[in-house]
């Protein structure tokens, strides 16, 4: 049972740190780190020597098999992974509550029951809700929704496969095969983009899934360590003085063992947590900081340009003309960009040839720091932003009421 209990903790463990290298590899902040590294080599460096082998040894047959296969697993729609979250979660509470039910009294039974039904219930409104998708009947409605910044959206520019005018803070997604309004990322454990339309929902049922987990979790732990208690009385949570490390692990494995219902379980939701809840917190800290992932992107790109001197802005003029036919007045955004961004080739600043809006000389920019982010209102109007459609945030233009600098460096 000793080699059993380090197993299972072991692969729990491995599992669970493979699912963050997926998730956070991309992300800017870690990229030139061992997760970035192990990122590339999981997802391009091995599949490439894998196709060199077989295009070596069978012609390229199994290669074009699998990458059939995987387009379809990777790039179309699909419930296969809803499928297997749904599944881990039954399985696990199958397992768990007969055994933990009687355990319990009336109101810790009350608060299971909101607790395990709150995941299901944000899983079923995230998948069904309608994530933005843009289409010819809504797209003006979604060009009123944000102001473009100049910066990571510009005016007038039409979707290649949609062809539709974007609205600022959306993307294309090549799953979905539509453009999505405030687009963050496409989740594959709801089968859908995360976007202006259920970004909250997104947002509860990653809350919902770490407190399931940690209370499952500290449940079902108390109980371990009441029936270690009862069989050993010198054991502590802590490892106590005079007893050794296999003593103590033993007593773990014991508890466990004594019903491997609840302590595989609660092994499960321990370790997985600090998994949801990095997933939860990382999601919410791009609403403290007005962005979303696929935002955060495209500032790394910029970021990146500013280093190598590159990048270039000047005022934007105050109350601007704009072309109504491509850039609707966004009558509920509080503010207006106040400067224009661009990039150049050559290290050497745009011609003054008029057809870049502003106004003024071209200053190059060497941070992040010294650029607003037109989309950070503060945290809370940021969250009112993802949690109520359509807020228009009061009459509240000429207040100072945010601090729009990169708060993501």
């Amino acid at each position: 049972m000793m080699f059993s209990f380090q197993t299972i903790v072991l692969f729990i463990l491995f599992i669970s740190f493979m699912v963050f290298v997926a998730f956070f590899g991309r992300l800017p902040a870690l990229r030139r780190t061992p997760i970035a590294k192990l990122h590339k080599l999981i997802w391009v460096q091995i599949p490439k020597a894998v196709l060199a082998m077989d295009q070596a040894l069978t012609g390229g047959r199994i290669s074009r098999y699998l990458t059939r296969f995987g387009n379809s697993m990777m790039y179309d729609r699909h419930w296969t992974v809803v499928g297997f979250f749904l599944a881990i979660l039954v399985v696990s509470e199958f397992m768990y509550l007969p055994h933990m039910w009687p355990r319990i009294g009336a109101f810790t039974k009350l608060t299971v029951v909101i607790t395990v039904a709150m995941p299901y219930t944000f899983l079923y409104l995230a998948c069904a809700s309608d994530p933005g998708y843009i289409t010819p009947e809504n797209v003006n409605y979604h060009l009123s929704l944000y102001p473009y910044d100049h910066t990571l959206f510009s005016p007038g520019r039409e979707c290649k496969t949609c062809h539709l005018l974007k609205p600022a803070r959306s993307k294309h997604c090549s799953i979905c095969k539509r453009c999505v309004a405030k687009s963050d990322h496409h989740c594959i454990f709801i089968n859908s983009c995360v976007g202006y339309g259920n970004q909250h929902w997104f947002l509860l049922l990653l809350a919902s899934t770490a407190i399931l987990c940690t209370y499952g979790g500290l449940l079902g732990l108390s109980h371990l360590t009441a029936r270690i208690y009862q069989k050993a009385p010198t054991w502590s949570m802590w490892p106590p003085k005079g007893m050794s490390m296999n003593q103590y692990m033993g007593a773990w494995g014991w508890g466990i063992q004594d019903n491997v219902n609840i302590g595989a379980t609660t092994l499960l939701a321990l370790l997985t947590c600090p998994l949801v809840w990095g997933l939860f917190i990382y999601t919410l800290y791009l609403v403290y900081c007005g962005t979303t992932t696929n935002e955060t992107l495209k500032w790394s790109e910029w970021k990146e340009d500013m280093q190598d001197g590159y990048a270039f802005r000047r005022p934007m003029a105050p109350n601007s003309p704009k072309n109504k036919m491509v850039e609707p007045t966004c009558t509920r955004w509080p503010v207006e960009t106040e400067q224009v961004l661009v990039t150049t080739m050559d290290g050497e600043p745009p011609r003054q040839d008029g057809r870049i809006p502003g106004e003024g000389p071209w200053e190059k920019v060497w941070s992040l720091n010294h650029v607003e982010n037109l989309y950070d209102l503060g945290f809370w109007d940021n969250l009112l932003d993802v949690f109520v459609p359509n807020y228009t945030f009061g009459n509240r233009g000429d207040e100072l009421i945010v601090e729009r600098r990169r708060r993501t460096q």
